[in-house]
C-alpha cells in the first residue's frame, strides 16, 4: 500500500524536470480540475463507494486542494495508482499530486526528484495474520509466507526484519491491496503485511473480522504525506499550505460547522483572521483568493474531522488518534504559524 523503491529512478527524475517546468497550479485553473494519484482502492482512505464516488482520508485532501485552488472540492478527477506505477504518473504530468499512503524517504525525496509536502498520517509497517494461527508476536513466523506488494519499501522491511530475529520467510508476491486481501483470504499465504492502517483498514472489509488480528510489532516509520514535482514551488506550496490549513484549523477550533460564521464576522484571534483570509494577504501570496482556506475547511472539515469520519474510532476501521493527535494533545500533527 505503500513505498515503492528506486523503481525506475532515472526516468522518473527526467520526467518530473520537465512537467514541473509548465507551472501546475496555472494548468490545474486552464484546467479547471485538479488531476490527483490515490491507491486503487483501499476503504477509508481512498476507494469509490457504491455510487462510484471516490471518499476517503486521502480522497479529503485531494478536494481539499481543489476547493482551494479552484473553489470547488468536486473538480477532481481521482487516478487509481498501484506501488510500482504511482511514481512514474506524477513524474510524467499524468496527475498533479500524489495522495496514496506514500511513505516519505530521503530516496524519494532526493532521488527521484519529488517534493513531499507534509506528513497527513504517521504510521508503521505491521503484520496481520488468521487468529487460529495461535501467533501472538512476529518474532513467532519463522518459516511464514508472507504477502508483500512488489516493488515497495515493505519488501526492504521485511527482510531486514526477519534476518535481525534469525527466522525465515517465504514471499508472495502481490501488486494491489484488492489482491493482498484476496490471496491472504484464500490462504496463498499466512500473513499480510504493509503499514498498520492499511491492515486495520483491510480487515475492517473482511466478512469477520474478529478472526484476524494485527501483531503487536511496527518494524519500520512511515511519514505518509502527499507528494509534487521538484521544482514547481508555487504548486508546492498551494498543497502545502492547504495540508496545514486543515490542521490548524483544527488546532484553532475553526470546523466545517462554523467556518463559513466564523469568516463572516472577524473575531479576536488573529491566526484565525489570517487562516480564513479576513486579514492579511495569505491567499493573494498563494496565487489564490483570500478565502481558499475557507473553501478548503468547507469541503470536508479540518484534519480532526477528516480523521474521525473516514477513519477514526467510530468507523469500522477503529483508528485512534495517537500519534497524529495534535500536539497539544501530545501527538505529532503540527502546523507551522499562519503569519
Amino acid at each position: 500500500m505503500n513505498k515503492s523503491v528506486f523503481f525506475g529512478a532515472l526516468t522518473v527524475a527526467g520526467l518530473a524536470v520537465g512537467a514541473a517546468a509548465a507551472g501546475t497550479l496555472d494548468d490545474v485553473k486552464a484546467r479547471g480540475k485538479l488531476n490527483c494519484g490515490v491507491t486503487t482502492g483501499l476503504i477509508g482512505f481512498a476507494a469509490p463507494d457504491a455510487n462510484g464516488e471516490w471518499k476517503g482520508f486521502d480522497v479529503a485532501v485531494c478536494r481539499a486542494v481543489a476547493a482551494a485552488a479552484l473553489g470547488d472540492p468536486a473538480a477532481v478527477e481521482f487516478v487509481p495508482t498501484t506501488g510500482k506505477t504511482r511514481f512514474t504518473a506524477l513524474a510524467s504530468g499524468e496527475i498533479d499530486m500524489l495522495a496514496r499512503n506514500t511513505t516519505w524517504t530521503f530516496s524519494r525525496d532526493v532521488d527521484l526528484k519529488f517534493t513531499f509536502v507534509g506528513v497527513n498520517y504517521y504510521d508503521g509497517q505491521g503484520f496481520m495474520v488468521p487468529r487460529e494461527l495461535g501467533v501472538s508476536s512476529a518474532k513467532e513466523l519463522d518459516g511464514a509466507t508472507v504477502c508483500i506488494q512488489t516493488g515497495t519499501t515493505t519488501e526492504l522491511n521485511l527482510a531486514d526484519f526477519f534476518r535481525s530475529n534469525n527466522i525465515e520467510y517465504e514471499p508472495v508476491p502481490i501488486e494491489t491491496n484488492a489482491e493482498a486481501q484476496q490471496q491472504y483470504l484464500a490462504g496463498a499465504c499466512d500473513v499480510y503485511t504493509t503499514d498498520a492502517s492499511g491492515l486495520a483498514a483491510t480487515r475492517a472489509a473482511f466478512e469477520d473480522p474478529s478472526a484476524h488480528i494485527v501483531l503487536p510489532e511496527i518494524v519500520s516509520k512511515e511519514p505518509l504525506g502527499p507528494l509534487v514535482r521538484h521544482g514547481d514551488d508555487e504548486w508546492g506550496d498551494v498543497v502545502r499550505w492547504t495540508l496545514n490549513a486543515l490542521i490548524t484549523a483544527e488546532e484553532l477550533g475553526v470546523t466545517s460547522t462554523n467556518v463559513g460564521e466564523m469568516s463572516a464576522s472577524a473575531g479576536d484571534n488573529p491566526e484565525i483572521n489570517r487562516l480564513l483570509g479576513t486579514e492579511g494577504t495569505l491567499g493573494e501570496m498563494l496565487g489564490l483568493d483570500a478565502g481558499w482556506a475557507s473553501a478548503a475547511i468547507t469541503a470536508g472539515g479540518n484534519y480532526g474531522e477528516i480523521f474521525e469520519r473516514n477513519i477514526g474510532e467510530s468507523t469500522p476501521i477503529g483508528l485512534s488518534r495517537g500519534l497524529n493527535a495534535q500536539w497539544t494533545d501530545g501527538g505529532l500533527i503540527y502546523s507551522p504559524p499562519f503569519r
